[in-house]
């Protein structure tokens, strides 16, 4: 499956309102990034794309990034330093591998919203939402066609 196949299966919609239903629950920060192609070292890819979204300016570094490159085929979990500075160790692995088996299947908005939901109720044991939390980044799908 190429690029504009895959991202013309996934319901933007869906994904955006199970961005914003998780952020109501934690100050955590969730954002999806869709890219065609990456080089040999996806997690390199995802660490740049973490970066240029401004995901580190969050007031308690706790962003986290569903980084997906679609002709390869991979995707990566990431969280910024305030949240790996509290989870224990494998905290991403049962949701990467529930969305692997998810994009096995072709499930692609299923996976992305069952992620994204899980992230969310991981997150808020760690960053509860707080009176006067404010939504500090956009919740919309960034899609890079490279």
């Amino acid at each position: 499956m190429d690029h504009k196949e895959f991202l013309s299966k996934i319901d933007h919609d869906r994904i955006i309102g199970a961005i914003q239903s998780a952020e109501q629950q934690t100050s955590g920060e969730i954002r999806v990034h869709v890219q065609r192609r990456v080089g040999p070292n996806i997690r390199m890819f995802a660490e740049k794309t973490f970066e240029r979204l401004g995901m580190t300016k969050t007031a308690l570094r706790n962003g986290v990034l569903l980084f997906i490159a679609t002709e390869p085929r991979q995707f990566v979990i990431l969280g910024d330093r305030g949240i790996d500075a509290k989870v224990p160790a494998g905290f991403w692995d049962e949701i990467a591998e529930r969305l692997t088996n998810r994009f096995k299947n072709g499930q692609f908005t299923d996976g992305i919203v069952e992620a994204i939901t899980a992230t969310g109720e991981h997150l808020k044991q760690y960053f509860p939402r707080a009176l006067g939390d404010k939504n500090e980044l956009p919740d919309e799908i960034d899609v890079t066609d490279d």
